[in-house]
């Protein structure tokens, strides 16, 4: 079985301003833990490699580990920031081709700089779409929806490429309900809450009725929301709403947003976001280094699916949605 797995961080030691905030949620880790995690991030060849080649994963498709660019409050050095990092990317694919793909990071903090280097990005570096940390606080709103952000949506969808929201910024707003209770920010429960928040925004804010070429991927098993497609519908029928969408709100899960199984390695889950969206909406993926690519695989390799399904998420629909040769 070929694995094309797509959402597989680094982190580039030069970019010194993002440093304190990458260093603030590696202390939410053990120390160990965190240790072995810094060692890969920054490395391509000793530890990666031979972790991909012991797994059977064959392609890792690259991107900026959290919280990424998106704490980057100003505009002109988050846009330095992300041409610095897209270039570097493209160095490392071209020294690993058949191994490294990319997605670029974006200065969200300027929207039009953010669409121009997405541009720039996918055509002179030939990454192959983009992945941004949630949301930021600065020009242009701080979500997604915000109408200045339709020129990058127009991007992703002239372009052909997917935009992948990820976790992993600062949190927007103040949640009490985590408050004394460490265990639950972060990848443990707040994040999912948080991403799957800001995709509904897009949804229901009419992003993908104003472009619906435009893709975007959700991790995680898609942060909750595979399993929330009923539920969706029956609350949306009864809301009286200034902005109907076209469509019913499950409809554009498994078509304009679609979901990888990043550290989320059940078979009885993967079935399950399967029989809800369809074998096409649904890729493989790792969460490297913060998971084991080799029990990312194992627990794929021990689902249901059949032979034709498991094709498409451990490769097939990665190689058609970023068109990976």
């Amino acid at each position: 079985m070929r694995y094309i797995a797509l959402e597989e961080a680094f982190f580039i030691p030069e970019l010194a301003d993002l440093g304190p905030a990458h260093r603030q949620l590696m202390q939410l880790l053990r120390p160990k833990l965190g240790e072995r995690y810094e060692r890969r991030l920054s490395d391509f060849t000793e530890y990666r490699l031979s972790e991909m080649d012991e797994a059977g994963i064959d392609i890792q498709v690259l991107s900026l580990t959290s919280p990424g660019l998106q704490v980057e409050l100003d505009a002109e050095r988050a846009r330095d920031n992300a041409r610095f990092a897209n270039d570097y990317l493209a160095k490392v694919i071209a020294q690993q081709p058949d191994r490294f793909r990319g997605f670029a990071a974006l200065p969200l903090q300027d929207p039009a700089a953010a669409a121009r280097e997405l541009e720039r990005a996918v055509n002179q570096d030939g990454l192959c779409g983009a992945l941004v940390n949630d949301c930021i606080s600065g020009p242009g709103g701080r979500y997604l929806d915000a109408p200045a952000y339709d020129e990058l949506w127009s991007a992703v969808e002239s372009l052909g490429v997917p935009l992948y929201l990820h976790p992993g910024s600062p949190p927007a707003d103040r949640w009490r309900v985590i408050e004394g209770r460490p265990e639950l920010y972060g990848a443990t429960w707040s994040w999912a809450a948080e991403v799957s928040g800001h995709a509904l925004r897009l949804l229901f804010g009419g992003v993908f009725d104003r472009h619906p070429g435009a893709t975007l991927i959700l991790g995680h098993m898609g942060e909750f929301l595979p399993f929330q497609r009923s539920r969706l519908d029956s609350r949306y029928a009864t809301i009286a709403t200034t902005a109907p969408l076209q469509r019913a709100p499950s409809a554009y899960l498994g078509t304009n947003i679609v979901f990888t199984n990043s550290g989320v390695f059940s078979p009885a889950v993967m079935l399950g976001a399967v029989l809800e969206v369809g074998a096409d909406a649904v890729m493989f993926s790792v969460d490297y280094p913060y998971e084991s690519s080799r029990e990312a695989v194992e627990g794929f390799e021990r689902t249901t699916l059949s032979a034709v399904d498991r094709e498409k998420i451990a490769h097939g629909n990665a190689e058609r949605l970023l068109r990976l040769g």
